[in-house]
């Protein structure tokens, strides 16, 4: 039976007035930069532990307000990383002031070892417990996707994460202990309802997870994190973000919880990262970056403008950290259109929840390949709609500086495999869609 024009108008104006009843409620996600600030987030990815230390002294210096630690195997890495031990940790955090900014741990496979590492590391310093924020980045399915691998089975994986949970509530640890990340599929091409439909079934997975492990879903959801990407169609990403909040929100609601608001961590995507087009990406990360300050992201990371070439240098990291301090001194206004397509968003991602779950959660459908055949189809039409759009230009710069470092393949080992997602560059033609 399909539906009539009453009925989808219907189910329009619900969703408006859930979305005007939601958004209206968070008055600090108005949109506008003259009247919020966001955490303006480096990355700190280089594999030399000490060029990494250089290089966070001279993003704190220079504004950053918060750094994001991506390790070797990490998706969001891009092939390097820093070394994924606990001895790098402390040495890249040493003399750090933890107290004073946001400090992220991305996604990657080692993500349950990197937090024991970190609470030790905090346990034995003089910082207090209250005045952190943190990002502990355990999404066991954005590492599937990412990498095509898991460590263990889902059986068990599913079976041991509650009493992990439980020692750290035991502990009492602030910030973002589970994240719902969707930015593997963002870069591999999804449609933006895909990546909110992925970002819930993975937060409904974490809610459950909570359950299982009898912690008050009330006390537990706000320890529940997103993160997504945002591209240079401002209007889209602003009203993605806008989007997730709604459904966040929904979620909770049918867990029987009073709705606790999302933390967004935003960060502007490989898609739209041209070789050939240096100018082109700074423009096109302005844009992104626009995008997530309009749609209310409460942490943003803006992806160097050179990181098509390699490891990207100083000069390249400190124009990305430029834009977002650009961004503090110009108020970025949503508008009548971010609004409708918001609505459109929310409707539409949930549908995409819905059909994930009903394919058994989002570890079983990307196990049986349902969410990457879904992601493929969407990548295949993103590229033939910019095929003819694109111009080939030269790199008027010449030779690019980057750092030497050894760009490292994705590890192999694992237990379960499923088709890994691999981020989708604006050099890509409609022939090498996937």
């Amino acid at each position: 039976m399909t539906d009539t024009a009453a009925d989808r108008h219907g189910q329009e104006k619900r969703w408006r007035a859930f979305a005007e009843r939601v958004l209206g409620g968070e008055a600090r996600h108005d949109g506008g930069a003259g009247s919020r600030r966001w955490i303006a987030c480096q990355r700190i990815d280089d594999p030399d532990v000490e060029r990494a230390r250089a290089q966070i002294a001279e993003d704190l210096a220079n504004g950053a307000t918060g750094l994001a630690l991506l390790f070797d195997g990490a998706p969001n890495a891009f092939g390097y990383g820093l070394p994924g031990t606990a001895e790098a940790l402390e040495q890249v955090l040493e003399g750090v002031p933890l107290d004073r900014i946001y400090l992220r741990i991305d996604v990657h496979p080692a993500s349950r070892a990197m937090a024991d590492w970190l609470v030790s590391l905090l346990s034995r310093g003089k910082v207090d417990p209250g005045r952190l924020n943190l990002s502990f980045g355990i999404d066991p399915a954005a590492t599937f996707a990412g990498t095509g691998r898991l460590r263990m089975s889902i059986e068990a994986l599913q079976a041991s994460m509650p009493q992990s949970l439980a020692h750290f509530f035991a502990m009492d640890l602030p910030g973002i202990l589970l994240e719902a990340d969707g930015r593997v599929l963002h870069n591999a091409g999804a449609s933006e309802a895909q990546e909110l439909g992925a970002m819930l079934a993975s937060a409904a997975g974490h809610l459950r997870l909570f359950e299982e492990a009898r912690q008050a879903l009330v006390y537990a959801a706000p320890h529940i994190g997103f993160a997504l990407g945002v591209d240079d169609d401002v209007a889209l990403s602003a009203a993605k973000i806008k989007a997730l909040r709604v459904l966040w929100t929904r979620l909770q609601e049918n867990f029987m919880i009073a709705p606790a608001p999302a933390a967004i961590h935003a960060e502007t995507s490989m898609r739209i990262v041209e070789r050939d087009d240096l100018t082109g990406n700074v423009a096109r990360n302005a844009a992104a970056c626009s995008g997530a300050v309009a749609g209310g992201a409460d942490s943003i990371a803006v992806l160097p403008h050179t990181i098509g070439h390699g490891l990207p240098e100083e000069s390249a990291r400190r124009v990305a950290l430029d834009i977002q301090m650009m961004m503090t001194h110009h108020d970025v206004e949503t508008s009548d259109d971010i609004n409708v397509l918001t609505n459109n968003l929310a409707e539409q991602g949930w549908a995409e929840f819905q059909r994930i779950e009903q394919e058994g959660g989002i570890l079983p459908s990307l196990r049986a390949g349902h969410i990457q055949s879904r992601v493929r189809a969407s990548a295949r039409q993103r590229l033939q709609a910019g095929a003819g759009k694109r111009a080939t230009r030269a790199n008027a710069e010449g030779t690019v500086p980057t750092l030497a470092a050894e760009r490292h393949s994705a590890p192999t080992d694992g237990v379960v495999f499923c088709e890994a997602l691999h981020p989708l560059g604006m050099d890509a033609v409609a022939g090498d869609a996937p």
